[in-house]
């Protein structure tokens, strides 16, 4: 089969790979159809991880079953979303919910992905085939309108339940202002949850300019942070109290307005931008160990936090990867309702072929890539 692989630093290619395959009973096998590149594939892709040469990149995946193997509920012919995180179902976490904590697909380590470092031997889905463990558990089958909606639901994936999750551990109340730092799919998708959740004022803090055009579009208040420092915007535009609550979706290569890579910086001002006693939901990807980090003390996974202020203010962070299946069956019913989209993030659809030119692009920042689906 045709996969995207991943060779070294910025190093990616379409090629021919062993096909995917039924491997347990427990294991169902489905064609893709649309695939995406998600911005912490970058992270892989810029070399800042430990990946091993050879992998299948891509976890934000969506097709039909083509073959089951003793499965009960999945059926040959049924299109299906995959959440990014593989869980086994029945694992102490698993039963908790915490599905992206799996304790059983990736021995040793909580939580299991596909074709992202350290989480697990799974390949990923920017290929013509994906092998998924624990199919009943974890294929979403979707509604009959699937395909008419399927740049929709293929954000179910990750994004859409990852943007909501920030507002969740955020505890984003009906009338609550937000800030979301980084203004990338996933913290669009974090605005747009927060609206979704009723809040009053979303502010979106980014530098791109189409970025925050389509956050403006879908309501949020745009803050330019090479303009101004995002901080004092917040603040002004709040009555000097700051927002109720942040979210934030950038990351451990937080770079500042003038291109300095400051792994703390979002996390600071986030601190600085919520009020007292304020909530902090965090997406974005943060390492324990990061070799390509500017010093010390971030190579090994620390950042120099404003722990004072965020004591003194009473605050309170939530963080990890979302547990998908906690959100995407009800995201999912909104969608097929009409009650709301995720498509309008789509900036690009493409073949598999063209994968390699369209994370260059993404990885540059080019405007008018904010995200791409392949369609293998």
């Amino acid at each position: 089969m045709k996969a995207l692989v991943y060779n070294g630093a910025r190093d990616v290619a379409v090629t021919d790979v062993t096909d995917a395959r039924i491997e347990r009973p427990t294991d169902v096998l489905v064609k893709i159809t649309t695939t995406n590149i998600c911005g912490s594939d970058l992270h892989m892709y810029e070399g800042r991880t430990d990946l091993e040469g050879g992998k299948v990149l891509g976890h934000e995946n969506l097709g039909d079953v083509i073959e089951v193997g003793g499965v009960d509920r999945v059926k040959v012919g049924d299109k299906v979303c995959l959440p990014f995180n593989i869980g086994c179902g029945f694992c102490a976490n698993c039963e908790r919910g915490r599905t992206g904590f799996c304790l059983t697909v990736n021995p040793g380590v909580a939580g299991g992905a596909y074709g992202f470092a350290g989480m697990g031997p799974y390949n990923g889905g920017q290929a013509e085939l994906l092998r998924v463990p624990y199919g009943d558990f974890n294929a979403l089958v979707l509604p009959e309108d699937a395909a008419e909606k399927e740049n929709d639901y293929v954000m179910l994936s990750d994004i859409f339940p990852t943007g909501y999750h920030a507002t969740e551990m955020a505890d984003v109340q009906p009338g609550e202002s937000v800030v979301v730092y980084g203004g990338g799919p996933v913290g669009l998708m974090a605005a747009y949850s927060a609206m979704l959740r009723g809040a009053s004022q979303v502010f979106l803090v980014d530098r791109h300019a189409d970025r925050l055009a389509l956050g403006e579009k879908i309501g949020a208040t745009p803050i330019d942070d090479s303009a101004a420092d995002p901080v004092e915007q917040v603040l002004e535009l709040t009555g000097g109290a700051g927002a109720d609550k942040g979210c934030e979706a950038v990351g451990y290569q937080a770079h500042d307005a003038q291109g300095n890579e400051q792994p703390a910086l979002t996390m600071n001002n986030l601190v600085s931008s919520v009020k007292a006693t304020g909530i902090i939901g965090v997406v974005g990807v943060f390492l324990p160990q990061d070799a390509g980090a500017p010093d010390e003390l971030t190579q090994q996974g620390k950042l120099a936090f404003d722990f004072g202020e965020f004591w003194f203010k009473g605050q309170q962070i939530g963080t990890g990867q979302a547990n998908v299946k906690a959100y995407n069956r009800r995201l999912a019913a909104l969608i097929e309702q009409r009650r709301t989209t995720a498509s309008f993030l789509v900036s690009r659809e493409l073949p598999l072929a063209e994968a390699p030119d369209a994370y260059r692009n993404f990885d540059d920042r080019v405007d008018g890539w904010t995200k791409v689906l392949l369609k293998p």
